[in-house]
């Protein structure tokens, strides 16, 4: 008996469980609508109503749409010194002949490359970049925004404000950006920056100037740089900073960083220097700047007390002169504390080495000098500044 209703509990329990695992797979809703199933019988959602067409309050998107094609990707690369040997050997290494004499040769190293970004400004396939995207490359590969890639040649470049002048030859090349003016940039203004940050691809990042004129940095030797806080990373150099016109006002060209990553501090080229010095890279194929000669230093405090120079005198100190330069010439000694340049004040090194350089060389420049308690107006010819010496 007990047997009997043990089997008939079973064969139920078994039918119930098999039912429940029918309904549970093809009509789940009917056990979760029961007891603790379901929370809410139904929601009910509002969605915006939106065209096609139309645009987020604020959004920059026509700035980037008339920009971003204009930007292109910078891939460099160069070939090692052993690699360029092996080039100008014409035995082959597998020749058994090369390998009795030479032995095994280990096999070539790959060559170094590096990635960058441009900025096309005209529509003869001129690009604007950084001198040190593609400084001692053996090629250079631009990635135009429609995906396809040319080979570019250096026009010129300038070490001393890292600006590059690339030309590409390309069929229907994109439209060039357009040029804005560094007099309508202000601090506050939004401003976006478009280049390939480690290579994932063309990307947009956004902030704010937060800084113009900045200078004192110690990355090149002519600085006016444009600051930001938009995110600039590794890549992105030779990119663009534009307004939210879409218009370049800068060459985004280095961070101040602890980790090689973006901390909220880029700067840019502004776009009245990188035009100054690709006009003068087109036309003369080097930039030419004013020079006079001599070794300046910064007028510190402690030195002005001690040369008995009055509390408000601000200038440079020359504390060496080149015999034969320019201002060797023109009367200019050791010792001599140089105040302006053509009438305008002279605080400190950068500023008078920014000075000279925009006087043309052959022309004639004023200095006012301190001398001994003596105020002098000296008058000299500039000479053409050297080339700085390439870095081993």
């Amino acid at each position: 008996m007990f047997n009997r209703l043990w089997l008939l509990f079973a064969q139920t329990v078994t039918i119930l469980f098999a039912v429940w695992f029918i309904v549970a797979t093809l009509k789940p809703s009917w056990i979760s609508d029961q007891g603790v199933g379901s929370i809410v019988d139904s929601v009910t959602l509002k969605e915006g109503a939106y065209e096609s067409s139309s645009l987020s309050p604020g959004s920059y998107h026509d700035a980037v749409k008339r920009s971003m094609p204009a930007v292109v990707n910078i891939f460099t690369s160069k070939v090692s010194a052993k690699q360029k040997t092996r080039k100008g050997n014409k035995q082959n290494p597998a020749d058994p002949l090369f390998k009795f004499f030479f032995g095994d040769q280990a096999p070539d190293e790959e060559p170094s490359s590096s990635l960058g970004s441009g900025v096309l400004v005209s529509p003869e396939g001129i690009i604007l970049t950084n001198h040190h995207v593609i400084n001692d490359a053996d090629e250079i590969d631009v990635a135009l925004a429609d995906g396809r890639k040319v080979k570019a040649k250096v026009v010129g470049s300038d070490p001393e404000t890292d600006i590059a002048v690339l030309k590409i030859e390309a069929k229907q090349l994109p439209a060039p950006i357009t040029l804005g003016k560094i007099e309508s940039v202000h601090i506050g203004d939004v401003v976006l920056a478009i280049g390939n940050p480690f290579g994932v691809g063309q990307t947009v990042t956004s902030g704010i100037v937060s800084a113009m004129g900045r200078d004192h940095v110690g990355i090149n030797t002519f600085e006016n740089f444009i600051q930001t806080d938009a995110a600039i990373n590794p890549g992105n150099s030779g990119g663009a900073l534009i307004d939210t016109r879409g218009n370049l006002i800068g060459i985004n060209t280095a961070i101040f960083s602890n980790n090689g990553g973006s901390m909220g501090i880029g700067f840019a080229i502004p776009v009245s220097l990188a035009k100054q010095v690709m006009e003068s890279i087109l036309k003369n194929g080097s930039v030419t700047r004013g020079w006079i000669g001599v070794e300046p230093q910064n007028l510190s405090k402690e030195l002005s007390e001690s040369m008995a120079l009055p509390g408000n005198t601000e200038g440079v100190l020359i504390s060496g002169v080149l015999e034969g330069g320019p201002a060797a010439r023109g009367g200019v000694k050791p010792g001599d504390v140089l105040t302006a340049v053509n009438g305008n004040k002279i605080k400190d090194v950068k500023q008078l080495l920014n000075q000279i350089a925009q006087i043309g060389p052959g022309n004639e420049a004023s200095l006012r000098i301190f001398r001994k308690d003596k105020e002098l107006e000296l008058k000299i010819q500039t000479g053409k500044r050297p080339k700085p010496k390439a870095l081993n």
